[in-house]
Parts: structure tokens; sequence; C-alpha cells
């Protein structure tokens, strides 16, 4: 038996941060967007547990115990009462350290992948409360749905109805840490408390781009100042006239630009990409 599990990139759409709590953790309220590009985990019957990572970004992670796969299997052994068996493989095609939930998403999908390979028939309440204890933006992706509303440290997740939404996705090939971006967050003395609103009711993508443009991304300031290839991105998709809005991804270097329509999206991907050779460059769709 071969599972074979997509794990989507998570674009935040919009992310207010409040300064930390007593622990050091920062309140969020973030919307989330998965989109149709990510990487893919299969899970095969193995008498041992392995993992064999390939794809465009497979030199930049290790196969080591550390990897959020193999934690993530682990931990859904331990929890199950089985031995961990099964032979893992990873193909890693979004950027590493790239604010758009790459590992989160891989360790989620592990542990669907494994759910039914080991035929556990966990619900998706069961599945997220193990991903919980790997990272705060596991849950996130067993809400089900084109998108997502995030609170608390990002671990409270409630799914919310997109207007589909053609983007285009921008990194600049160059890692950024979301601890570091957080230190320079606090450095900065940045962050308000957070309104209570719950999630926003978007109709259509008129009504998402207000709210995008209105409620921004409060880590970009910090993220920014770290690498400033990200100001370079954006300032490549505000001289674009296919942009009807661009901003960064959670705490980056990914930038989303929405455009019009699919054909707009690909026609920037194009461009961005022949004017900039040396950046990761892929057109999307998300909430579809």
């Amino acid at each position: 038996m071969n599972v074979r599990i997509f794990a989507p990139a998570k674009i935040n759409l919009t992310l207010k941060v409040a300064p930390p709590r007593a622990d050091g953790l920062h309140p969020l309220q973030s919307v989330v967007a998965f989109a149709d590009v990510g990487d893919v985990v299969e899970a095969e019957a193995a008498e041992a547990l392995s993992l064999r990572v390939h794809g465009p970004f497979a030199d930049r992670i290790g196969a080591g115990e550390d990897n959020l796969v193999l934690r993530a299997a682990r931990l859904l052994a331990e929890q199950a009462g089985r031995p961990a068996q099964a032979a893992l493989t990873l193909e890693k095609n979004l950027p590493v350290a790239s604010g758009v939930g790459g590992g989160s998403a891989d360790a989620a999908a592990a542990l669907r992948a494994l759910n039914d390979l080991w035929r556990l028939d966990w619900s998706n309440a069961q599945l997220a409360e193990v991903g919980a204890r790997l990272g705060a933006d596991v849950p996130v992706f067993f809400t089900c749905g084109a998108g997502a509303y995030m609170t608390g440290i990002g671990e409270i997740c409630t799914a919310a109805p997109l207007p589909a939404l053609p983007v285009v996705l921008i990194n600049p090939l160059k890692p950024l840490a979301t601890p570091d971006v957080y230190r320079a967050f606090d450095k900065m003395k940045l962050g308000a408390a957070l309104v209570h609103d719950g999630a926003p009711s978007w109709r259509n993508a008129e009504d998402a781009l207000a709210d995008m443009r209105t409620l921004g991304n409060d880590l970009e300031p910090a993220a920014r100042a770290l690498l400033p290839e990200i100001g370079d991105i954006l300032a490549a998709c505000a001289a674009s006239a296919q942009v009807r809005h661009a901003a960064l991804s959670g705490s980056g270097a990914t930038v989303f630009a929405v455009t019009a329509d699919l054909d707009a999206a690909k026609s920037l991907e194009r461009d961005l990409a022949k004017r900039h050779p040396g950046w990761w460059v892929r057109q999307a769709m998300l909430g579809a």
C-alpha cells in the first residue's frame, strides 16, 4: 500500500501580531489560504522507519532525526501505541524557511499519510492535537477548507471560506528564520493589542483585497530589515500593472502577488522569472 498526500503552501493573507506574552510567545490573528503548489509526502509499509528526500529543495534540508516528517511519524506511533514502521518519501518543492509553512505542511501530510497507512482512522481533530505538539502551525492543515482563521499563537484554527485568488509566489531564495524575525519585531517594539472581531467574511475578491490592504502583515517591517531583498520583490510587484495587491506571507521571505485572473498570473510569472532569474517564482491559485 502506498499513500500519497499533498502538502500545500500556506499563505498568510493577513497577519496581526501582538507583543509577546509572559512566556515569550506572540498572540496573533491571521487569515490563511492554501495554495495548489506544495510538497508531497508518500508512505509505504516497511519493517523500520526511514525517510528519503528529493525534489528541487532537497539539498536545503536533511533527512535526519530532527526532520519534522520523521518527528511526526514517531509521535503518531507513540500516541497510537504501535511501532513506527514506514518508508517515507518527501518531495521538497517549496523553498525552506520561506514563510509558507512548508515544514508544518510536511508534518501534517505525514500524519495524514500514516493515519491511512496504519489504518488508525483518527479524526482531523485528533491528528491536529498531535500536530500541535510538533508546532503551532501544524493544526491549521487539518481545518479541511480553502482557508482558515488562526488565533492564539496559531494553534486555534477555524475553517474560513475564501474566494479563489490567482497569485504569483515570489521568494529571493534566501532563508529567513522565523525566530530571527520575531526577535527583530520585539526589538523594534512593533505589535499592538489584538481586536477580537473574529474571522472576516469575504463574499468576493474585492472584500478580500480590501481587508488585506487594511490589515497587512505586522511582521513585514522586521522581515524587510533583516532581508532587504523583500523590498526589491515588493517594488517589482508594485511596478507591474498586473498586480492588484502584494504582501509578505508569514515571517517571509515569500511574497504573494494577487492578479486579476489566471492569465495575468501566468504572464507575471513569466515576466518576473525572466527579469529575476535568481528568484523562485510560481503561479498558483489560492482558495480554490
